[in-house]
């Protein structure tokens, strides 16, 4: 059943919807279409089912889209928007994410000393079925010790030593605040200092909560709200170096990682949906809301990121975040590098979202 959350409107009332540059979100929605055949997604709480979903993925495999009108067409034969209305405080919101590059060494050098570590053998996966009387309901992740699961090494103590010694080195970085970010973003390509380009993306976590750093400093006056951003948080870190660990460690969720390859320069991370990002195009969503694979139009009138007066684009979910919940909740993904770090950076916009809905689910209620 189709959650009552979801208000039928036609594209017309979807805010520049003609002036969209479609194609590039059907591209985006095809390596969807193509990863499906492997594995079904599941299917989201609020009743886009992954059957409904299905039939327009093979139409996406066998069609042949070269235009900006023939993408349009396409999403309009097969799909209607519906506006994603909700009385959550922080819904109808977005923010950015992009994938950080930065100059790693394969090996522990006098400069490159910040690691990347793989998943421990020792963290193991926790559910409702082997999570122990104690451990917070909120915990993914556990350690194996031989008493049984406890709380996983946070960032302090993995920071300070905590898995030393492991072998799960992957690389090297020079600067605790990139390694920082990189564990906030969840992937990154690391330009080695043997020339090649390498990618690692997320693996899992110690299972803690994330707490943003900018919050701290915005409730404690370092950082005014008006001149908050990732320059100013970055900015403030190199300023108060002596400061910077003990911020970052507010932060107790560590992030270990996995290598991937680079097939294509020019997309992303492969992330939860199991298809390479693509920038400008991929939406995270919450995951349980939600089902991969939707396309959902973001229309944020103040939003001046990716050229434009406004932000008014089809995005396609193809990522999920522990931050991001919500059914009008979204983190648009500004692509790689320096200059996508900049524009993920100001992402912080009042939005309108408008699930396209497949026209079978509509048809089912009428």
């Amino acid at each position: 059943m189709l959650s009552p959350l979801f208000k039928p409107v036609d594209f017309k009332d979807c805010p520049g919807w003609d002036d969209d540059r479609q194609l590039e979100a059907f591209g985006a929605f095809v390596r969807s279409a193509e990863r499906v055949r492997e594995k079904p997604y599941k299917s989201g709480a609020l009743g886009i089912s992954f059957e409904a979903l299905a039939p327009i993925f093979a139409d996406s495999r066998e069609t042949l889209v070269e235009t900006d009108q023939q993408a349009r067409n396409f999403f309009e034969k097969w799909f209607r928007p519906a506006l994603v209305t909700s009385t959550e405080p922080n819904d109808g919101f977005v923010t950015g994410f992009y994938e950080p590059q930065v100059i790693a060494s394969p090996v522990r050098t006098e400069r490159f000393v910040v690691p990347f570590l793989r998943r421990p053998d020792d963290l193991v996966d926790v559910d409702d079925g082997n999570r122990p009387d104690g451990l917070d309901p909120y915990f993914a992740f556990a350690r194996q010790t031989p008493a049984g699961l406890v709380e996983y090494f946070d960032r302090p103590a993995i920071e300070s030593g905590a898995l030393n010694d492991r072998g799960l080195e992957i690389a090297f970085v020079e600067s605790p605040v990139d390694a920082f970010f990189v564990h906030v973003q969840g992937a990154a390509q690391l330009k080695m200092t043997d020339g090649t380009l390498r990618r690692i993306t997320y693996a899992a976590k110690t299972g803690h909560r994330f707490t943003g750093i900018g919050k701290i400093l915005l409730d404690s006056g370092e950082i005014a709200p008006e001149n908050m951003s990732m320059r100013s948080i970055c900015s403030w870190l190199a300023d108060h170096q002596e400061k910077a660990r003990a911020l970052m460690w507010n932060n107790r969720s560590y992030i270990f990682f996995r290598e991937a390859d680079v097939e294509d320069e020019s997309l992303g991370p492969i992330a939860a949906a199991k298809v390479p990002l693509t920038g400008g195009r991929s939406l995270a969503v919450d995951r349980l809301l939600h089902t991969f694979g939707t396309p959902f139009y973001i229309h944020a009138p103040d939003l001046k990121a990716f050229g434009g007066d406004c932000f008014a684009r089809l995005m396609i979910a193809q990522d999920t975040g522990s931050a991001i919940v919500g059914p009008a909740r979204g983190d648009l993904f500004a692509g790689s590098g320096d200059a996508a770090g900049e524009i993920a950076g100001g992402i912080r916009n009042k939005a309108d979202f408008y699930a396209l809905v497949p026209r079978s689910l509509l048809a089912q209620q009428l």
